[in-house]
């Protein structure tokens, strides 16, 4: 019979006895051992030195491969294949630090491999002697069980992680195909009914969010411990952690989505929001960013947005036209068709007011002194509301001033003849010549007030 099944034979029986595995290895391996005899002990020192030999020589050549090969490559990669991590202009991970991390990594590798061969060397040598030959069995068993068990482990996880593969895979891409679509839709190549190109990027993102939670959910069975009841309870307490502090954040996402498909505003557009004026240069799922004409970046949450009026100058700016308009108050004794036209000579000046459609005037208010004329003028130019309003201003001076006419608001009071209207020159000749005031002297006898 051979050794083998004679050994197997005594384990069994050892085992069957009470034994444990290793004891029963260890006396099986002692009985063989007893029963074949004993090796001459200059054999085994024989054996010894050749593998005290083979150490060395296998240490010599790591020492070979890492101070001599490995350890200057890895320096000779610095600045070549090992580079800084950045972040845009942050510098993340400096390359000295990534060629520091990469050498200590390679000398702790140096220090296992010649631990494992030093481990091995010392099991080897046990071997050879018969006294020490049944723990050679013990040394190895006591570093093999456990290498066997994150083995069996790995391959019992190999189904898990082929499903997270393909789970991975599988949503990759779809979200390459999500956004070659909504890519292809913003630049207008396909064409979606009732779709709008501006909703392409916002919608990518929601799908892409979908897309992360649906893998997510579905990868979650096949993470390793998930269903263990301090991974579950962690779950719930980081659910509870957001659900209870994001209240806020998700009433300004719900906002931004709605703001978003309702078309309220775009990027670019100049807007006012309550009491902000403004261009919008940003719009996400939480805040809204406006610049206003002085230069000040002004961030409003999407919920403030939402909740408040929203006034759009350009949303029809480039197709009607977006009207700009001031006004002025002129007396009676100007002609209102001499104000209409000098108001409408000064609108046509300005620059970017459109000729057509062309400017009018509106009588907004007939006072007990004066007219209030409001010019109107159509532009394509929301973002310089500001500038056209304030040239407007510069001409209306300009046109009055050289036709002679004062803009001004008369509340003066004075002495005049009362009896004459306060008409234009040209109307005055047609009316009826009013009767003048006689005023005569007063002498001491006549009565105060009398006059004929």
């Amino acid at each position: 019979m051979r050794a083998a099944s004679v050994e197997a034979l005594i384990v069994s029986s050892l085992s069957a006895a009470g034994f444990s595995p290793h004891a029963a290895a260890g006396e099986a391996a002692s009985a063989l051992h007893v029963a074949a005899g004993t090796r001459p002990v200059s054999i085994s020192l024989l054996y010894t030195l050749i593998a005290t030999a083979v150490l060395l020589g296998v240490w010599r050549l790591m020492a070979y491969a890492f101070s001599a090969w490995l350890y200057p490559r890895l320096r000779s990669w610095h600045g070549r294949y090992i580079r800084s991590i950045r972040i845009q202009n942050f510098e993340l991970i400096p390359a000295e630090r990534i060629t520091a991390f990469l050498l200590a990594v390679a000398r702790a590798l140096r220090v296992l491999l010649s631990l494992a061969a030093l481990y091995a060397y010392v099991a080897v040598v046990m071997i050879f002697f018969p006294a020490t030959r049944p723990y050679a069995s013990l040394i190895f068993d006591d570093v093999l069980a456990p290498l066997r068990a994150i083995g069996a482990a790995l391959a019992a996880y190999l189904p898990n992680l082929f499903y997270l593969a393909v789970i991975a895979v599988v949503a990759y891409y779809v979200s390459r195909f999500v956004r070659l679509v909504f890519g292809e839709v913003r630049r207008g190549s396909i064409t979606l009914p009732g779709f709008y190109p501006e909703w392409a990027l916002p919608t990518y993102k929601i799908l892409r969010f979908l897309i992360v939670i649906f893998t997510l959910i579905a990868a979650f069975p096949y993470i390793p411990g998930s269903k263990s009841p301090a991974f579950q309870g962690i779950s719930i307490f980081f659910g509870l952690l957001l659900s209870l502090g994001s209240s806020s954040a998700i009433a300004n996402v719900v906002a931004g989505v709605v703001l978003t498909y309702t078309r309220a505003f775009r990027v670019g557009d100049r807007v006012t929001v309550g009491s902000t004026t403004g261009d919008v240069i940003e719009s996400t799922l939480l805040v809204t960013r406006v610049r206003t004409i002085k230069n000040v970046e002004i961030a409003i949450p999407n919920a403030t947005v939402l909740s408040s009026h929203i006034v759009n100058f350009s949303a029809a700016a480039q197709h009607q036209g977006l009207i700009v308009h001031t006004s002025v108050t002129i007396g009676y004794e100007v002609p209102w068709r001499k104000v209409h036209q000098l108001l409408i000579d000064a609108a046509s000046a300005t620059q970017d007011v459109l000729a057509e459609p062309p400017p009018f005037v509106l009588q907004t208010t007939l006072g007990d002194f004066y007219v209030s004329y409001e010019i109107n003028a159509y532009t394509h130019q929301p973002l310089r509301m500001a500038n056209i309003l304030s040239e407007l201003h510069q001409n209306i001076q300009d046109r009055f001033y050289s036709a002679g006419v004062e803009i001004m608001s008369p509340h003066m009071f004075g002495l005049r003849d009362a009896n004459r209207p306060a008409i234009p020159p040209e109307q005055a000749a047609q009316a009826p010549e009013p009767a003048g005031f006689r005023i005569a002297g007063l002498s001491s006898g006549a009565p105060r007030g009398s006059g004929a």
